[in-house]
């Protein structure tokens, strides 16, 4: 099974500077592992929400603004794209993610079919 796998740290949750230092190496520890196991297919880190634009079309005119459309408590700001056997496996490998422990992982399956 596919999932996007939506990284959102929560902005209330104290991240300290020593957490700010550890965590870098702690993902690229998680990629590695993930990538071994076969289940991380891609993944990137998101620029800033400030940096969101929004599309949208309506009667035939494209509408374009700046900014997020959804406020969010805990915006996305990174992605990764597993295949994982099921949906416990993509729990297992989101609740490793060192970020977890300062927001939300948010698991979206992909449609299948």
């Amino acid at each position: 099974m596919k999932f996007l796998m939506l990284i959102c740290r929560d902005p209330s949750i104290e991240f300290t500077p020593e957490d700010r230092q550890r965590v870098g190496p702690a993902v690229q520890a998680w990629v590695s592992e993930m990538e071994e196991r076969g289940v991380r297919l891609q993944g990137d880190v998101l620029a800033a929400v400030d940096a969101t634009t929004t599309v949208s079309v309506r009667d035939g005119e494209t509408l374009v603004s700046h900014g997020p459309r959804v406020a969010m408590d805990a915006p996305a700001s990174g992605f990764n794209l597993l295949d994982c056997s099921d949906l416990d496996e993509a729990i297992e490998v989101s609740a490793k993610h060192p970020i977890a422990r300062f927001g939300v992982i948010e698991l979206r399956p992909f449609a299948e079919g």
